[in-house]
């Protein structure tokens, strides 16, 4: 690493290191270049669009010093990257994130961007809940796409919510019409909402056995929901339609676990969302439809 001296050098040596000790990318990067220059923008607290003509500047020690340090973490611990420089991408948004929450990845923020078409026929939606929020980032980035929709953002998990809270206030979004709720799925809620946007813990306890160690590093309570990673999942269904509107429309995520939802519901026919972004897992129906689901005994 003595070598090293500018931002591109160490991009470069990043890309080349983490490529070679197999590492996992999964948390707002998908390859090894893209990896490494999230973290060493991030850890210079540099704009991740960063100008090329900036690359060539040189850094000093203590830069140099803070850089080893998140290479090395990054490499021997497999600590995803927004952990390491507390920073992250998502909608094209910045957010702030720690170990105490999820990191934004959920392909809901795609289904935002385009209001959730073709799901919902409605025009501005006036109410939005973002049920199991987490860091808060899907609520938010609804409240940037509807300025004037009020959005509630509700988890059980206070460390999470202290994340939200943290995001909110560099957003400048505490007064803005957003509500931070305690509540264990629907318990504190108070409906009805034209959207409800969920990414709920979906992973299979079994699962975490296998799975890749960046993910270890997130809270279990956020990625495990019972022993096939549906136990909340089952819950939304039957719950959501007495808190949307009439013509509201619920966005459930359930990643790749979306095989083990259609087996419980072998009757329900799902419509996935397809993500042009990459993603998987994601459905949205109806409040018409739930109900419809709920009153043959579907749920």
């Amino acid at each position: 690493m003595d070598s090293l001296h500018t931002i591109l050098d160490w991009i470069r040596y990043g890309a080349s290191e983490f490529a070679r000790r197999d590492l996992w990318f999964g948390h707002g990067t998908d390859n090894a270049l893209d990896d490494a220059a999230a973290l060493v923008l991030g850890l210079l607290h540099l704009p991740f669009d960063l100008a090329p003509t900036y690359w060539q500047a040189r850094l000093d020690v203590a830069e140099k010093t803070r850089l080893r340090e998140g290479f090395r973490r990054r490499i021997e611990e497999r600590v995803p990257v927004p952990y390491i420089t507390r920073r992250t991408l998502y909608g094209g948004h910045e957010f702030y994130i720690d170990e105490r929450a999820l990191i934004p990845r959920s392909p809901i923020g795609e289904l935002i961007e385009r209001d959730l078409s073709p799901y919902w026929q409605g025009g501005a939606p006036r109410r939005i809940l973002d049920l199991c929020c987490g860091s808060g980032c899907i609520g938010m980035l609804a409240k940037y796409r509807h300025p004037e929709a009020e959005v509630v953002l509700a988890d059980n998990d206070k460390n999470a919510r202290a994340v939200a809270e943290i995001n909110l206030a560099r957003a400048g979004m505490e007064d803005s019409g957003i509500e931070t709720l305690d509540s264990d799925g629907f318990s504190a809620v108070s409906g009805p909402f034209h959207w409800i946007l969920c990414n709920p813990p979906y992973v299979a306890a079994a699962e975490m056995e296998t799975i890749a160690g960046e993910y270890r590093h997130e809270p279990r309570n956020a990625l495990v929901c019972g022993t096939d990673g549906l136990d909340l999942t089952r819950r939304v269904l039957r719950e959501a339609a007495d808190f949307l509107t009439g013509d509201g429309v619920l966005v459930l995520e359930v990643g790749s676990n979306w095989p083990a939802l259609e087996a419980t519901y072998p009757d329900i026919g799902f419509a996935w969302v397809v993500c042009e972004h990459g993603g998987e897992g994601v459905f949205a129906v109806g409040c018409e439809e739930l109900l419809a689901w709920r009153e043959a005994g579907l749920l």
